[in-house]
C-alpha cells in the first residue's frame, strides 16, 4: 500500500512503525472472511481492510469524524485478521496507534466520556470493583432477568497451597478475575503445588494495563504496566522461572510490555525481561509432566478459545491438546475462531453486537451437546455464562479437579 503520512507524524516512532504496517497490507482481503464485524454488518468499513484504509486517511490528515470513529469502536481488536493475514500485517497494533488519534481529534459526548472513565476508575482495581460486584451478588435475585445475567453469582474459591518448593513461579492475580472468579487462581495454584512449583501472589501488583489501554488511555496503561514490573522484579532476581497468567486477555497485553516499554529508559530492559518469562498457563503446562492428572468421568467439554488465546497469543489448540491428553472428549465448535462478543470493555460498549456475537458462539459451543463450556479468559467466562444453558468454567478448574491420588 503506498502512503503519504503527514510529515509530523511519520516523523514519530509511532507514525514510523505505522507505515511500515501500512505499507505491508497489499488489500487481499483474506482478513475480510475472519472478522466478526463484517459478516454480522457486511460493510468493507466494519472489516480490516476498510479500517486500514480510514486510518490511513486519518494518518494522512484527512478529516476525521465520528463516522470514522464509529468504525473503529465496532472493532473487538480480536486480531482474527491478524491470523489469516499472509502478508502478516500487525493490525492490531496499527488500530491502538489510529485510535489514539482519532480520540484527540473527535470530542465525545459526555455520556460517553463519562461511562468510560468510570470503567478505567472502577474495573482495574480490585479494591473498588470487588465491593461492587459484592453489592451486585447480594440483590442479583430481585433484579429482572436480563439483569440477573450480567452478574455472575459468587463464587468462593478453594484452598490456595502453602507449600514451599524449590521451583517456584508468579501468579498473576489480574483485576476483575480475582474479584469475579477467585478460583481460577487458587485452582492454578494447587495444580502447580502438585507438580512442585509454588505459586506466588504478589500483593501490590495491578491490573496488567489491557483496560486503559483499549480505551486509549496510554499513559494510564504504562502506569499499571510499571507497577507490576516494580512488584515482580525482586521475585525475579530471586529467580521466579515464569510469569503465570490464567487469563489470556492479560497475557496477551503481559508480553507486550517490551513493545509498549521500548522508549521508556529506566523499564524498557525490564520490560524486555518481563515478557519473556510471560506464559499462558496452557502454554506452561503444556511443558511439564501431568501423568498424575486425569480425567475423573466422562465430561463433555467444549472449549472456547479466547481471540486473546488464538489470535492474540498464537496458541490455539494448547489447551485443547491437554485436555483431551487428559481423558476429556471435546465436542465439535463450529466457527471457533470468531469472537464471543464480551472483548474487554466491548460488551458495554456495542452491547447490541456484543449480544449477536454471543448469541452466535453460544449455540455454536452447544450445538454438540457438551456437559460443560470451559475457556480460558475470564471475560470470555462471564460474558457466555450468561448466555449458555450449561456451566462455563475456567478449563483449569477440570485439571485441578483431576489430580491423581
Amino acid at each position: 500500500m503506498q502512503t503519504n503520512l503527514i510529515d509530523a507524524f511519520k516523523a514519530t516512532p509511532q507514525g514510523q512503525e505505522a507505515d511500515a504496517i501500512l505499507r505491508s497490507c497489499v488489500h487481499c482481503g483474506f482478513c475480510t472472511a475472519t472478522c466478526p464485524t463484517y459478516q454480522l454488518l457486511g460493510d468493507e468499513l466494519d472489516g480490516p481492510r476498510g479500517r486500514i484504509y480510514l486510518l490511513k486517511q486519518v494518518m494522512e490528515g484527512h478529516a476525521v469524524t465520528a463516522a470514522t470513529q464509529l468504525h473503529m469502536d465496532r472493532c473487538l481488536t480480536c486480531r482474527a485478521c491478524e491470523t489469516a493475514c499472509p502478508s502478516g500485517v500487525k493490525y492490531g497494533r496499527l488500530a491502538e496507534i489510529g485510535k489514539e488519534l482519532i480520540e484527540h481529534q473527535v470530542p465525545r459526548s459526555s455520556i460517553d466520556s463519562g461511562f468510560r472513565y468510570l470503567l478505567r476508575s472502577v474495573l482495574p482495581y480490585r479494591e473498588r470493583f470487588g465491593p461492587l460486584l459484592r453489592v451486585g451478588q447480594l440483590v442479583r435475585m430481585a433484579l429482572p432477568s436480563a439483569l440477573q445475567k450480567k452478574i455472575p453469582a459468587r463464587q468462593t474459591a478453594k484452598p490456595w497451597p502453602n507449600k514451599a518448593h524449590k521451583r517456584f513461579v508468579i501468579l498473576f492475580q489480574g483485576c476483575a478475575q480475582s474479584c469475579a472468579t477467585p478460583n481460577t487462581n487458587a485452582a492454578t495454584a494447587r495444580v502447580l503445588d502438585r507438580l512442585g512449583i509454588a505459586a506466588k501472589a504478589i500483593a501490590n501488583e495491578g491490573c496488567c494495563g489491557a483496560l486503559s489501554l483499549h480505551l486509549t488511555a496510554k499513559e494510564e496503561a504504562l502506569q499499571f504496566m510499571k507497577r507490576n514490573i516494580d512488584a515482580w522484579w525482586p521475585q525475579i532476581e530471586q529467580g521466579a522461572e515464569a510469569i503465570i497468567n490464567t487469563a489470556s486477555g492479560c497475557g496477551t497485553v503481559l508480553k507486550d510490555y517490551a513493545e509498549q516499554l521500548k522508549h521508556e529508559p529506566h523499564y524498557a530492559e525490564k520490560a524486555r525481561r518481563i515478557s519473556a518469562l510471560v506464559r499462558d498457563i496452557g502454554e506452561y503446562l503444556a511443558q511439564q509432566d501431568l501423568s498424575a492428572f486425569r480425567c475423573t468421568s466422562e465430561k463433555r467439554v467444549a472449549f472456547h478459545s479466547p481471540c486473546t488465546l488464538q489470535h492474540g497469543q498464537r496458541l490455539a489448540g494448547s489447551v485443547e491438546t491437554i485436555l483431551t491428553k487428559l481423558g476429556y472428549t471435546l465436542t465439535n465448535v463450529p466457527d471457533s475462531h470468531l469472537c464471543c462478543g464480551s472483548a474487554g470493555t466491548y460488551s458495554l460498549l456495542q452491547k447490541e453486537l456484543s449480544q449477536r456475537l454471543l448469541n452466535n458462539k453460544v449455540a455454536a459451543l452447544q450445538s454438540d451437546r457438551p456437559q460443560v463450556i470451559a475457556t480460558a479468559n475470564v471475560g470470555c467466562q462471564l460474558h457466555i455464562g450468561g448466555g449458555a444453558d450449561i456451566p462455563v468454567r475456567h478449563w483449569i478448574e477440570l485439571v485441578d479437579e483431576g489430580a491423581g491420588s
